[in-house]
């Protein structure tokens, strides 16, 4: 064993921050064994010490981290600060501008700048990992990027998003709303007090478009992602999905589909039968279809103190060991500028949900909408009647594009008894 040791500083000591501190220490001599030296913590920076529970004296401290970031004694930062641009940004250009290693667990960074990074790292012989930056403690950047790397990925997609899918099964297992199980995840510290980014499906559009570079070698383009949040799906949904034999979940799916790639964040129904229906709470699982693997499935905790240090520890280690891989699969000039597939063209079966005025006629207008559309029904379920009254109708379809299910609504919305926008969501066969 090397007696060299491999020094870190630590940017941000939040949650994962101390997670990161704490995994370090704990497992210093394991963590040395296996990267064959010591890999010590010698600076770290936050913008105060007050409310930190763990002991940082015997760390050189930086109240300002770009300082840290350029005059540091250490091999490697790790940004921990979290967001787009800003100070984070900074501290990453200038760590890697100053011939430092980086780890982050910055998905919105990443998603948004990971191209330019790569680039600054490259120029400066560096490595730039980011394995916590999706899914958390699951290692899914790590198992595309090395072990698959014999396979042609055509397909990847994910419960991406803890929160959602907090919300989601307590929905279904206390048949409670939206609003009412999202005010219990705030109180729990599962959703933030803005939980915009969560429940809006942005911070999965975030990972998925990070997935497809890492997947397809393209580059990252999380502008052309489409993306829908949860906040539309009601208690009432849930209980119509398990009838049909599904389970809602917030996927988000990306697909290489004739010279183009699909990125899509939204609610989706999928089989009780698939994988993915099962992995409950604040769980996430990433499906990757390959060509030699057929479908691997990942689950674990998506986020957290310990399950996120896991794996910023896990990149630390590998840039010790000396283990340099490209940081998305391929040199970044190799990566291929590839078009985002139009949602209009996706094709797949649908769920829908109307609240009809129950009268002569309204079922054979809704058929003829449809019909109109070369939208086929597969299955439909009404519940309730009360006179004069609206009754709610389900229904599923056939395997149609997104265009022609969007003008079919288009016209049953228009009817004179449909009383409320109808619902639509996507089923998958994951």
């Amino acid at each position: 064993m090397s007696q060299e040791p491999f020094k870190v500083a630590i940017a941000g000591l939040g949650t994962v921050g101390g997670g990161t501190v704490k995994v370090l220490r704990d497992h210093a001599d394991v963590i040395a064994k296996r990267c064959g030296r010591p890999v010590v913590i010698s600076a770290v920076s936050a913008l105060s010490k007050d409310g930190l529970d763990f002991d940082v004296s015997g760390y050189e401290w930086y109240g300002d981290a770009v300082d840290m970031a350029n005059n540091c004694d250490a091999d490697l930062l790790v940004e921990l600060i979290g967001g787009s641009d800003g100070i984070a940004k900074t501290v990453v250009e200038a760590a890697l501008s100053a011939g430092r290693h980086v780890v982050t667990a910055n998905k919105a960074l990443v998603a948004h700048h990971g191209a330019a990074l790569d680039k600054l790292a490259e120029e400066n012989n560096v490595s730039l990992n980011y394995d916590a930056a999706v899914a958390g403690g699951i290692p899914v950047i790590k198992t595309i990027r090395e072990s698959l790397a014999g396979n042609n990925i055509t397909k990847v997609q994910g419960i991406l998003n803890g929160t959602c899918n907090y919300i989601l099964t307590t929905m279904r297992e206390e048949g409670r709303d939206f609003a009412d199980v999202l005010k219990d995840a705030q109180e729990l510290g599962y959703a933030e007090a803005d939980p915009t980014f969560d429940i809006e499906g942005i911070d999965a559009a975030h990972k998925l478009a990070i997935l497809a570079s890492v997947a397809f070698g393209v580059e990252i383009n999380f502008k052309d992602v489409h993306v829908e949040g949860i906040t539309h799906v009601s208690a009432v949904d849930i209980q119509f999905a398990e009838e049909l034999g599904y389970r809602i979940k917030l996927l988000g799916v990306a697909l290489r589909h004739n010279g183009t790639v699909e990125q899509r964040v939204h609610p989706t129904m999928v089989p009780l039968s698939a994988p993915i229906s099962q992995v409950e709470g604040v769980f996430n699982s990433t499906v990757i279809d390959g060509d030699a693997i057929d479908t691997l499935v990942l689950v674990g905790r998506g986020a957290g103190e310990l399950p996120t240090a896991s794996a910023v520890v896990g990149d630390i280690c590998d840039i010790a060991r000396g283990l340099s891989v490209p940081t998305f699969s391929v040199p970044v000039n190799e990566l291929k500028q590839v078009p985002t597939r139009a949602m209009s063209e996706h094709v797949g079966a649908y769920y829908v949900r109307l609240s009809l005025m129950d009268e002569p006629g309204v079922f054979a207008d809704v058929a003829a909408a449809l019909r109109d559309h070369n939208v086929s029904m597969e299955a439909m379920i009404q519940r309730g009647r009360e006179k004069g009254k609206p009754v709610p109708v389900v229904m599923t379809t056939h395997e149609t594009s997104e265009a022609n299910m969007t003008a079919a609504l288009a016209a049953i919305e228009a009817l004179d008894k449909v009383v409320e926008p109808p619902r639509m969501i996507r089923i998958e066969n994951a």
